[in-house]
């Protein structure tokens, strides 16, 4: 299931906003506090440098509201929208100081998380036609793996796991705790309950044909080449899902989809996506200094 905004608690974004203000604003903005005039009111639009996929418009709102509870936002472009460059990403009117206070929070957020949907977007559209669909991992920015995956879900990628918790992923380190990947496979199915997917990493195919003997759902096929992948899926027959992982970019990503496989997991997504270029500009509307 794809996650999107309205799945994500609330409380939890107010919670790392709060955070991230208070680690950029310590005692406060000094600098506005001295040059902006006191009461002034002013309108802030961001606006797209490059043509972006939006995220992190949630915490770009919460950013301003925290510093001013009667923020209004006039105009926003929708979460996962594709926005071209110069457009208009966000506009926000309140307090010119508060506006100030919450820019670079904002605009932090909405740099990463659109910077993750837009890069997702690129793989995604690299396997279109394959059948193949991309995965996020866990390599995630601590804090932040609930933005950071919606953000993936907003460029059209899917959410491998969100946790420890979620979903049985046995991988190397496991396999050298349980007796290798038949043993472990079978400590697996005995010890889940009813409906759990079962995933086991393997990396040469003979640990491929004693996965499928043991019963795995799916087969993670780690830093294998796409002659092997090929040859691995010819071998499974469709008798278990395949995955693959390591090593994949947006230009190998393509041969990998055509081997026939069903998901490709990139850390890439996460841990390596350019920053989207947005900015912020400031114009006064009322108050003390308006129209100078």
């Amino acid at each position: 299931m794809r996650r999107t905004t309205r799945d994500l608690p609330l409380n939890l974004v107010a919670r790392l906003v709060r955070s991230a203000l208070q680690e950029d604003l310590g005692a406060g903005d000094l600098t506005s506090r001295l040059v902006v005039p006191h009461g002034m009111q002013a309108r802030g639009t961001i606006t797209a440098g490059r043509p972006l996929v939006l995220a992190g418009l949630e915490p770009a709102r919460l950013a301003f509201l925290q510093t001013d509870p009667q923020a209004a936002f006039p105009c926003a472009s929708d979460a996962g929208a594709t926005i071209a460059a110069g457009g208009i990403v966000l506009e926000v009117e309140g307090s010119a100081a508060a506006i100030l206070a919450a820019e670079r929070t904002a605009l932090n957020f909405l740099a990463r998380l659109s910077g993750i949907a837009t890069w997702t977007r690129r793989f995604v559209e690299a396997v279109e036609g394959t059948g193949a669909e991309v995965y996020d991992t866990r390599k995630t920015t601590p804090g932040l793996r609930l933005l950071e995956k919606e953000a993936v879900a907003l460029g059209g990628g899917r959410s491998h796991r969100m946790g420890l918790h979620d979903a049985v992923l046995i991988k190397d380190n496991h396999l050298a705790c349980s007796g290798g990947v038949g043993a472990a496979v079978r400590l697996a199915r005995t010890g889940s309950g009813p409906g759990i997917v079962i995933e086991v990493e393997v990396e040469t195919i003979e640990q491929l044909e004693e996965a499928v003997q043991a019963g795995a759902d799916i087969l993670l096929l780690d830093n294998m080449s796409s002659e092997m992948v090929a040859e691995a899926v010819r071998r499974v027959r469709g008798r278990a899902r395949i995955e693959v992982s390591g090593g994949i970019t947006l230009e190998n990503i393509h041969s990998f989809a055509r081997a026939g496989v069903d998901r490709i997991s990139v850390g890439a997504l996460t841990h390596s996506a350019p920053a989207a270029d947005v900015s912020l500009s400031l114009l006064p509307i009322e108050g003390p200094g308006a129209g100078r």
